[in-house]
């Protein structure tokens, strides 16, 4: 069998939670008419009300709390950032003295 798993749009999933929320249609006969199992439909039900809070939330409230994350996540970068900077630069320093301390080499044949 070669059957598809049908792929639903956020808002294709809205609208059809509405049918049966507004507009009082039948979970079966929405799901028989979709091709959609009614334990999915529950299931999106369910997140679409533990999500909604998100809907009412003030919009700049939500962008601060992106705005903030973001910024955190810059100085962790930047923390990094500089500390991959000291390494290297204790290793080229550790490089450079073990340079000097073997030296050059001699070369043969040549006086």
């Amino acid at each position: 069998m070669n059957t598809k798993r049908r792929q639903f749009s956020a808002e294709e999933k809205v609208k059809i939670l509405k049918r049966h929320l507004v507009g009082k249609e039948g979970i079966s006969d929405i799901c028989e008419e979709v091709g959609l199992n009614p334990n999915q439909f529950y299931r999106w039900q369910l997140e679409f009300f533990e999500n909604g809070v998100a809907a009412f939330e003030r919009r700049g409230k939500r962008e601060n709390v992106k705005v903030r994350k973001l910024e955190d996540k810059i100085v962790s970068l930047e923390s990094r950032l500089h500390h991959k900077d000291n390494v290297i630069a204790e290793i080229t320093e550790d490089y450079v003295k073990l340079k000097k301390t073997l030296g050059k080499p001699k070369r043969l044949g040549r006086s």
